[in-house]
């Protein structure tokens, strides 16, 4: 089975030989505060600094999600109210999530078609500004925070980037907590989520003071700093993690590949008159590097759908309002040149 689906997506091959070591060297059932576990979480923390090139002064915790991610920003790095920029489905969900626990969630949608601009906020006072890097949902992206972090200085800006960290090169310096889960780019299966912390993110976390939850930013803090998590963990996703790390090149190598590969795809479907599908996102400042979202009518997105599943291929299903007249195509550090290949036939077919 090859999977082009954004998430969970397809993990890499050595995943699988990671798992019986996983087994076979009891990391099972080890205690998740023994210093055997430490060791497995040190090494994965300082494998995502060095290759994923994040500052040494950010701090790195495992959760459960990208979604339990977005109510620890609500709950310890919110005093009053949050601003959320959005075009998707991902994005709304994040403010829906703040405004069940914020005093006050202001919304800022924008549409399909243009940039997020600074100036439709310039006026608010912005606490923090809650932006989704790739919508998932439709395959759009946000390629520059200079604006934000220029326009907003003083607020905390959290960004989400659960399909892409681990694919593009991000400027950590324009964000202040920045969240994932491992079942994407990372090429792992479902089960945890990354967050990652600037000392000004820590610092609003002090003035705040939040200690009522069990993953209060600061006692979470306080487990890390011991490399140890606040709850019993999925110790085989930070095995798996530590493993993959290990073996993949740092991220500058990998985002050359990616974005090289996202303009093979946009190429491709910009000159696919002949089998009559087209990019949903047709502005190429917006267009996401690692998802793919394609148009057609629903009878032709029905009919390749069900070509490539009889060829053993999976593509991703249209979301929310472009449910019944898209797919999605992943374009991950796992998946291989040759599956490209062998999709880029059938849908030539």
């Amino acid at each position: 089975m090859i999977t082009f689906y954004p998430g969970p997506s397809k993990v890499y091959p050595q995943v699988a030989k990671y798992m019986q070591n996983a087994f076979e060297e009891g990391v099972l059932s080890i205690n998740h505060r023994s210093a055997e576990c430490m060791e497995i979480t040190k090494s994965a923390i300082q494998l995502l600094h060095e290759k994923l090139n994040i500052p040494k002064d950010y701090s790195i915790y495992f959760v459960s999600s990208a979604t339990e991610a977005w109510e620890i920003i609500a709950q310890s790095l919110t005093s009053q109210k949050t601003t959320h920029f959005y075009n998707g489905a991902f994005g709304e969900k994040w403010a829906d999530y703040s405004s069940k626990i914020v005093k006050q969630t202001d919304r800022i949608p924008f549409s399909l078609t243009e940039k997020p601009s600074v100036n439709l906020a310039l006026n608010a006072e912005v606490e923090v500004l809650c932006l989704t890097q790739n919508e998932t949902s439709n395959g759009t992206q946000i390629k520059d925070f200079s604006p934000f972090r220029k326009a907003f200085s003083e607020s905390i800006i959290a960004v989400d980037v659960t399909s892409s960290l681990g694919g593009i090169e991000l400027d950590w310096a324009n964000g202040d907590v920045w969240i994932a889960s491992v079942q994407k780019c990372l090429g792992l299966p479902a089960g945890m989520g990354i967050m990652i912390c600037s000392p000004k993110a820590l610092a609003k976390a002090e003035q705040i003071n939040d200690r009522k939850y069990y993953n209060s930013l600061l006692f979470m803090h306080e487990n890390f700093a011991k490399f140890q998590t606040h709850y019993t963990p999925n110790v085989l996703s930070i095995y798996l993690l530590n493993k993959v790390l290990s073996d993949i090149s740092n991220i500058s190598v990998i985002s050359e590949k990616i974005k090289k590969q996202a303009k093979d795809w946009y190429d491709f479907f910009n000159s696919s008159d002949k089998f009559g599908l087209n990019c949903l996102v047709q502005n190429i400042e917006i267009q996401s590097d690692t998802v793919v979202a394609v148009q057609g009518d629903e009878q032709q997105i029905k009919a390749i759908k069900e070509r490539t599943k009889q060829a053993g291929i999976t593509l991703g299903n249209g979301y929310g309002t472009w449910k019944n007249t898209t797919f999605r195509i992943a374009n991950f550090p796992a998946i291989e040149p040759f599956e490209i290949s062998k999709l880029k036939e059938i849908l030539q077919s």
